[in-house]
């Protein structure tokens, strides 16, 4: 195995190559983008994970979290990294490489750079659609078969904000993970066919093979291009459904349980007992551990191990980039028995993690051994927060006097709502951007944002800078809470709204073909890990 100090270009810094090779090795690390998601979705180096540098008081202990572990950052020049580096510190983060010469080294040694978001995982899904040959139904057809009253059952595996938004009419949602616990009591009959449908391809994909491998009699089918196909054939989406799958009875779970058992001796996935789990979490500062909770959202608020993180099982296959940066980290799902951890643990083996277990007996076996349960969801302050509180004056809402306030929130968030006259910046660039806004630094400042978290870790910022900042207090809820007024729309920007990436959808038809032929060229491209990170052919 090839060592870190044998990859690395200087003390702190990584060239192409050395990056490249650092991917591809077995050895624990992780390779966060520090850009803004609408940047990273247009152009990124395959496998890194996207964590802004707004973001990392909030989410990098989550993402890796053991502080020992090797990063390497990149992002366009170099300019992000220099602002993260400090705050990396501050959190036990040492070890720390940087791309030297940023994303533009990247290209200039003839590297590919790869479209979109989540793309490790949407490879994944055009190469199950390959493989296993999912049989598909055109939204014509389907259409078609709706109008004629044929004997369906139709469902939508995203989630249920996505669901409501538009799915195909008639749908039930099932977010994927439930699937296979669910679909047996929503089936008529032996030969009612099932129909699978989400956006795009990959959800349907998945959901589609995951209730093949039930063995059920019924025909089942993934919907050809999901809901974005249906609108491009011209036809209409339903808005506002709610629809949702029964509970799962005794005879359904039986099934579930049925199947489950299988794909566990078909595919060797390993059980772990509660005395191992809490082993292995106390560990967790020493040895990247990451413990999914892959049942529904009120499951998880009513009661989950200690430390788990919610990842509903069809998200955390669809977007598993999102919940683990480190691939070489140890991944333990539970549920509340085996069924839905067991299938979400076997596509996660088939997407090259290579340390993937299941808590046996879920969370009824760790509550029966003493293990630590927590509920809700859990909103933790960001690291640093208690510091940059104490550093920083608060300012009651309605008391801004005439300082110039500054809104770090989320671009679309300031959007629909801000204190009024309030600018926005990006927090990522907070630093380099407020001198173009405040160019007296004893002008007064106050800060803002929707709860008051990350205003505060970026009015310490400027007032290390020498500003005369304070923190609204409470961020701009507590502001319209005490019956302020908010200004709407994008009023007043400092800066490029890079931060949100609008689904295709979204966009018009244009950006729906162009995503679905992007999505679809994925796998047929070739687009492997070792073709994307192997050095450009001479």
């Amino acid at each position: 195995m090839v060592g870190w100090a044998a990859m690395t270009t200087s003390a702190e810094r990584l060239g192409p190559d050395a990056l490249a090779a650092l991917m591809q090795a077995p050895m624990p690390h992780a390779v966060l983008d520090l850009r803004e998601r609408s940047a990273y979705e247009r152009g990124h180096i395959f496998r890194t994970t996207t964590l802004s540098r707004r973001l990392l008081e909030f989410r990098l202990p989550l993402l890796v979290p053991a502080p020992a572990t090797p990063l390497a950052l990149v992002d366009d020049d170099g300019a992000l990294a220099a602002l993260a580096r400090p705050t990396l510190s501050a959190m036990g983060y040492g070890d720390v490489r940087v791309l030297d010469g940023g994303l533009a080294a990247w290209r200039a040694a003839g590297r590919p750079l790869v479209q979109g978001v989540n793309v490790p995982s949407k490879v994944f899904g055009e190469q199950a659609l390959h493989t296993f040959k999912t049989p598909q139904i055109a939204p014509r057809e389907l259409a078609e078969r709706i109008a004629r009253g044929d004997d369906m059952v139709i469902v939508d595996a995203r989630t249920p904000e996505e669901y409501a938004r538009g799915c195909v009419p008639g749908a039930i949602n099932v977010p994927g993970g439930e699937l296979v616990f669910r679909i047996v009591d929503m089936l008529p009959r032996a030969d009612t066919t099932i129909v699978v449908h989400c956006g795009g391809r990959t959800r349907s994909y998945i959901g589609a093979e995951s209730l093949r491998r039930m063995g059920l009699p019924n025909p089942i089918v993934a919907l050809e291009n999901g809901t974005m196909g249906w609108e491009l054939a011209g036809l209409t989406l339903e808005r506002g459904a709610g629809r949702a799958a029964p509970a799962a009875s005794p005879r359904s779970r039986a099934a579930a349980a049925l199947a489950a058992k299988r794909v566990a001796a078909e595919e060797a996935i390993r059980f772990v007992t509660p005395a191992e789990l809490r082993a292995l979490l106390e560990r967790r500062r020493e040895q990247n551990a990451y413990v999914l909770d892959v049942r529904t959202k009120d499951e998880y608020a009513a009661g989950h191990v200690a430390g788990a993180v919610w990842a509903p099982g069809g998200q955390a296959v669809q977007a598993t980039d999102e919940y683990v940066a480190v691939r070489a980290g140890s991944i333990v799902l539970t549920c509340d028995g085996f069924a839905r951890a067991t299938l979400t643990a076997a596509w996660l083996r088939r997407m090259g993690f290579p340390d993937v277990a299941v808590l046996a007996g879920g969370l009824p076996a760790w509550t029966e051994a003493g293990g630590a349960v927590e509920s809700g969801h859990p909103a933790t302050l960001p690291f640093g927060h208690a510091a940059a509180r104490a550093a920083v004056d608060a300012v009651a809402p309605g008391d801004v006097g005439d300082a110039i306030v500054v809104d770090v929130d989320q671009s679309d968030a300031y959007a629909r709502g801000h204190v009024p006259g309030a600018a926005w910046i990006c927090r990522s660039r907070l630093e380099s951007r407020i001198g173009a806004l405040v160019t007296d630094r004893a002008r007064p400042i106050v800060v803002t944002c929707g709860d008051g978290r990350a205003s505060t870790l970026a009015a310490a910022a400027l007032r290390g800078l020498g500003y005369a900042v304070r923190v609204l207090d409470g961020g701009t809820r507590a502001w319209e809470a005490a019956g302020r007024p908010l200004e709407r729309g994008a009023t007043r920007l400092a800066d490029d709204t890079d931060d949100v990436v609008l689904k295709p959808y979204e966009r018009g038809r244009a950006a729906m073909e162009a995503y679905l032929s992007w999505e679809e060229a994925l796998d047929a491209q070739g687009r492997s890990p070792v073709n994307l990170l192997a050095a450009p052919k001479p």
